[in-house]
């Protein structure tokens, strides 16, 4: 088991039919709370679909993951968040190191903050494939229908296959990972992947990139004597699609704040 500690009508009359698209549109998405990100993919992330975060050591994974599952509270959605490279205790350090506060949603039965590691490394003994998938699912879902969550974050995803010994079956359960997730947990997901530093890989083991509805890449780029954080939206199905890498700070209280294009941050050197 795992432990836890629409836009107004007009005055009189129908919408015009081009509001009444832009708000059935908007329903359908997740904003990120990510500031910046949401005006650039049309309004957030498509509902109950599963998206990957990927990126080098240092580029904010973790408090990206953080600020969607804190923009889901805001507005009054539950969250399950599971972090694998720290305890419950060192989240809720961490994110006060931010001003965020996990503590009184968690009291509140709002957010659910799972140490999965010992569950997991019990259940990865199973030799078949299906058998993992099922009994991993089965206790998300039992964390998510308790308290409603709408809201989903595996941090990172490399730890939930263990030791890699065989690629391809590695591929294969994470295919059926996504895919069960999807079917049965019903949440706005993010999973996120470390990728090795200068690589230019989109995910750890080739496969996730191909499963998820979006990849958001974080990167670092050297530009003239600086390093900067950039960000760029590799790919978001059924959303037009800005491939301009944008540079973005990490800051107390909002988390990801994305500044400019990269480009205009080049001119200005």
């Amino acid at each position: 088991m795992l432990s836890r500690r629409r836009s107004g009508g007009a005055a009189a009359g129908e919408e015009p039919e081009a509001e009444v698209e832009h708000a059935q549109e908007y329903s359908l998405r997740t904003p990120t709370g990510i500031a910046g990100l949401d005006r650039i993919i049309d309004g957030g992330l498509i509902r109950s679909k599963t998206y990957l975060v990927a990126g080098e050591t240092g580029t904010g994974k973790t408090i990206f993951s953080l600020r969607f599952i804190l923009k889901g509270l805001e507005m009054g959605e539950p969250c399950v968040y599971v972090p694998f490279d720290e305890t419950i205790e060192g989240t809720v350090e961490g994110a006060l190191t931010l001003g965020w506060d996990l503590e009184t949603p968690m009291r509140r039965n709002m957010l659910r903050i799972l140490d999965a590691r010992p569950f997991f490394a019990e259940v990865m003994r199973e030799k078949f494939m299906a058998e993992v998938v099922r009994e991993i699912v089965k206790e998300l879902k039992k964390h998510v229908t308790e308290i409603g969550a709408k809201r989903l974050v595996i941090d990172p995803v490399a730890p939930l296959v263990g030791e890699v010994v065989d690629v391809s079956w590695t591929r294969d359960f994470i295919r059926g990972f996504v895919t069960a997730v999807e079917k049965f947990l019903g949440c706005t997901t993010i999973i996120t992947s470390e990728v090795p530093t200068g690589s230019g890989l989109l995910s750890r083991f080739g496969v996730e990139e191909f499963l998820s509805s979006g990849i958001i890449k974080l990167s670092i780029t050297p530009v003239e004597n600086r390093n900067l954080r950039t960000m760029m939206v590799r790919k978001l199905r059924w959303t037009r699609v800005d491939l301009t890498p944008y540079v973005y700070e990490i800051k107390p209280l909002e988390g990801i704040v994305i500044l400019e294009p990269l480009h205009d941050a080049k001119l200005r050197d």
